[in-house]
């Protein structure tokens, strides 16, 4: 580059303000000619209003069973903003699963959008209970805008029509009002009870624009805002947060159904990793194939995965969180793959089976995958309403360790090992057997553990029960023929009144019938 070319990029960036330079390569005209051409021969928007959705009364009952949790406080709950993948695109949008949970909105819908559920007098709010609930959100910029046409963000231009302020309001029977009205909203009436305020509660960590917000308005408006106790502010939030996380450990029957979808999707999708093999035997990144087949049947099907697929082949398969997935995949290993579709209400599914790579197990890989099967089993015989959540990871474990002390592994005595200061086997099984399931992969997660991992089985809780065995290449304390083995068996379960239903029994667990489905499917 000449000396001169450099002096002409420094005369046509002068002035521009820096966060404008990343829309230098659409090379928008701003003449006015051209913005009163833009505005004008659009047709009409003549959307009729969409019937109420199906998740409308549930979200509604939702919202109730938080009401009655926070009577007489003020709690906003943000969808979040968009996230910057690179630059000036972004990621697909999705929204906290809190406020998913409490509106039904799934898909790509309202970045930036806020729900707040206002105080009113006690019995006197929506459905009967103590707030009122209004969604907050931008609809995107119509024909009369010039951000129509000249915001990549949020121009229908740009990115397509979205439902508007009315449409959204019919489909979740649920008032909605502008974006901009929200800081009022949010702000008003802010501070100490004893003096008519209103104290605010707060999904924190979700939009930092709103987090801010709510800072600044509590220090405003403290009686003494140079001593404001900022870990009991924290605490508030917390309590809020922990509330959406319990909110969810029992799913309602439009719930179920949505983990039914996305179950059903997934086990479509491992139908066609089996089907792809031949050609991920035959590829140097023969795991990035398999990962490929399972996501385009996620977005065919859903709306994307629901996490990071582990396509893990041979000795990746000891790698519990695999998923840089650029390994080969070579006959005579086993492939163990983790996967699960999202479906277009965000409820995601959570698979995972470990498969001969050739279709047929070889005599070590079935000795150590039957005893990871009998270790479900186990687990799933636990699973019964009324007995613990810990109870299902004591029962699979238990199993893994008898076959462990079975085979020699273990340095200790079986009584030893399973004590509170031995878990020797858990060199071979690190991780936890079950964890709840639906919006989050992880779902409930902050959940208290007297509700979680203390928690009473109780019908209408979906989880997994996934127990396995790693045995890596480079552990020499196992005999050589075990390394570079790892099999995980993971299903979806909903708990009925008469127990534990397997979502996901239409994919095979028996090596058995592991192997005639595989057979079947290479004819």
């Amino acid at each position: 580059m000449t000396t001169a070319d450099t002096s002409g990029l420094g005369e046509l960036s002068e002035g521009q303000p820096l966060d404008d330079r990343v829309n230098n390569r659409s090379q928008k005209p701003s003449n006015e000619a051209y913005k009163a051409f833009m505005a004008t021969g659009w047709a009409e928007d003549d959307a009729e209003l969409p019937a109420r959705a199906e998740v409308a009364p549930y979200a509604a009952q939702r919202r109730r069973a938080l009401s009655e949790r926070f009577p007489g406080e003020r709690l906003v709950i943000p969808a979040g903003p968009l996230k910057v993948r690179s630059n000036d695109t972004d990621y697909r949008f999705r929204p906290h699963s809190g406020f998913a949970h409490l509106t039904g909105l799934g898909l790509d819908r309202e970045p930036d959008a806020v729900l707040i559920m206002e105080p009113v007098e006690p019995g006197t709010g929506d459905d009967g209970g103590n707030h009122t609930a209004v969604l907050y959100f931008r609809p995107l910029a119509g024909t009369d805008s010039e951000e129509f046409y000249s915001n990549a963000r949020y121009g229908a231009f740009w990115i397509g029509s979205r439902l508007g302020l009315e449409q959204v309001s019919a489909l979740l029977d649920l008032p909605t009002r502008h974006l901009d009205e929200a800081e009022t909203a949010i702000t008003s009436n802010v501070g100490d009870p004893q003096f008519g305020g209103i104290s605010v509660r707060l999904l924190r960590k979700v939009d930092e624009m709103v987090d801010a917000l709510v800072d600044t308005v509590r220090y405003n408006t403290a009686m003494d805002p140079e001593n404001v106790d900022l870990s009991a502010l924290d605490a508030l939030d917390g309590e809020l947060t922990e509330a959406l996380s319990e909110l969810r450990l029992i799913k309602d029957a439009w719930e179920v159904k949505q983990m039914e979808a996305a179950v059903a999707a997934t086990v479509n999708g491992f139908t066609e990793v089996v089907k792809a093999l031949p050609r991920a035997i035959a590829h140097p990144r023969g795991e990035r194939v398999v990962e490929g087949a399972f996501f385009s049947r996620a977005r065919e099907e859903g709306n994307d995965l629901g996490y990071d697929t582990i396509a893990a082949a041979g000795n990746n398969a000891t790698v519990l969180h695999w998923i840089r997935n650029n390994g080969t995949v070579n006959a005579g290993e086993l492939l163990l793959l983790d996967a699960g579709v999202e479906a277009d209400s965000l409820y995601t599914a959570d698979i995972t089976r470990t498969v001969p790579v050739n279709g047929t197990y070889s005599e070590v890989q079935r000795k150590i995958y039957q005893a990871v099967l009998d270790a479900a089993d186990a687990g799933f015989a636990a699973a019964k309403p009324g007995a613990k959540f810990r109870d299902v990871h004591q029962a699979a474990v238990k199993v893994l360790a008898e076959r462990l002390a079975d085979w020699g592994l273990l340095p200790v005595s079986l009584e030893e090992a399973l004590s509170d200061n031995g878990q020797q086997h858990r060199r071979w099984m690190p991780h936890g057997t079950s964890h709840h399931l639906g919006l989050d992969v992880h779902d409930c997660a902050q959940a208290r553990k007297e509700l979680y991992l203390d928690g009473i089985i109780t019908e209408g809780m979906v989880f997994t029960i996934e127990p396995g065995l790693y045995f890596k290449n480079e552990d020499l304390s196992v005999p050589e023929e075990y390394r570079g083995i790892g099999v995980r068996i993971e299903d979806d379960i909903l708990i009925t009144a008469d127990g534990p239903v397997n979502l996901s029994a239409a994919l095979p667990r028996n090596p058995e019938d592991v192997e005639a489905w595989m057979a079947g499917l290479a004819e």
